[in-house]
């Protein structure tokens, strides 16, 4: 049961080429972008917590990031910067 509302303005245009598409997937308006709402939203997040990669890339990934960490001036000085919302504090 759906409690949550979820509210936004379109354009004529885009609200036309959003209901065209859900009719032709024999969808509510509602449905279709519920539905496409929440997969660009899982991939967005599985883009920032989710990579793959074939066995041997893996394995190479993997011999590297088991290497001791080696002193790298430039990652120090990156980390040492302010944000730029950090700046004016």
């Amino acid at each position: 049961m759906r409690t949550a509302p979820i509210n936004l303005r379109a354009m004529p245009n885009q609200r036309d080429l959003i209901d065209h598409a859900a009719q032709l997937l024999g969808k509510t308006r509602s449905d279709f972008m519920l539905e496409v709402a929440c997969n660009y939203a899982q991939d967005v997040i599985l883009d920032q917590t989710l990579f793959q990669l074939e066995q041997e890339r893996f394995n190479r990934f993997v011999e590297i990031l088991e290497q001791p960490a080696t002193s790298n001036q430039g990652l120090n000085k990156l980390l040492s910067t302010k944000s730029a919302w950090d700046k004016d504090s």
